[in-house]
């Protein structure tokens, strides 16, 4: 643990998922592959190869030329690329959607499928016991699925959310969301993260404290010092007694 910054007291912390409590690279990699596997079963031979990742951007381009609100919208967007790849292959729309929810369906929970580290299990259920723990995460795993939902006092994804409709970090929709269910001010809530641009620098531009987590050094570099550094998630243990 290196601080940049003095922490000040704080009332809640909120935590990224992906790249923060675990390792999501060789995750996505492999749920990748199944994907690929799954349309070559679900969907006629494609003749000029796979259905992978160049096949759907395409529609994934074409889905936000329709509706630029998707940006925002991991899972909603994924669905509407399917439905237009699908489509485009002869299949009615009515057909076509129901294959894309079968296949988003089937995507997030093979993107679910893994066990986060027992010391993160530790350390969140330690943390909970002094203040509320929230996750804000721009990604759609599935909470319960990886066994860490019962941990959070609150959890938002970006997109569609009991009604509204919040925008991916780095813009402030879920730090202003958590400071209002909590009622504390964002000088009160410590973010950690991974991503120097959608964790550290989104969080410090609406007023946050932030920890950055350098251990998997997939997201974006720092723009901004946050108030300290983690090569291990698990080291904000040491709040616990330095508080």
């Amino acid at each position: 643990m290196r601080f940049y910054r003095r922490l000040t007291p704080i009332k809640a912390i909120s935590f990224d998922l992906d790249d923060t409590l675990y390792s999501n690279f060789p995750v996505m990699m492999a749920t990748d592959a199944k994907m690929i596997r799954y349309f070559a079963h679900q969907l006629p031979d494609h003749p000029n190869g796979e259905y992978d990742y160049h096949f759907w951007y395409t529609f994934r381009t074409q889905a936000l030329n329709l509706d630029a609100t998707l940006s925002h919208d991991v899972g909603a967007l994924r669905l509407q690329s399917y439905y237009l790849g699908i489509q485009s292959l002869g299949f009615s729309s009515t057909v076509a959607m129901n294959m894309a929810e079968q296949a988003l369906s089937y995507f997030v929970k093979q993107r679910s499928n893994f066990t986060v580290p027992e010391p993160v299990h530790h350390l969140l259920k330690r943390l909970k016991k002094q203040w509320p723990i929230i996750a804000i995460s721009n990604g759609n795993v599935d909470t319960k699925a990886i066994g860490i939902h019962h941990y959070f006092d609150a959890i938002y994804h970006a997109g569609a959310h009991q009604g509204l409709q919040l925008k991916q970090k780095p813009d402030a929709d879920m730090f202003q969301r958590t400071c209002q269910q909590f009622n504390i001010q964002p000088a009160q809530l410590l973010h950690v993260g991974d991503c120097g641009v959608n964790d550290v620098y989104g969080a410090i531009r609406f007023g946050c404290q932030t920890a950055w987590v350098s251990s998997y050094d997939v997201g974006q570099p720092i723009t901004a010092l946050p108030t300290m550094e983690l090569t291990d998630v698990v080291e904000l243990q040491r709040l616990i007694t330095s508080i």
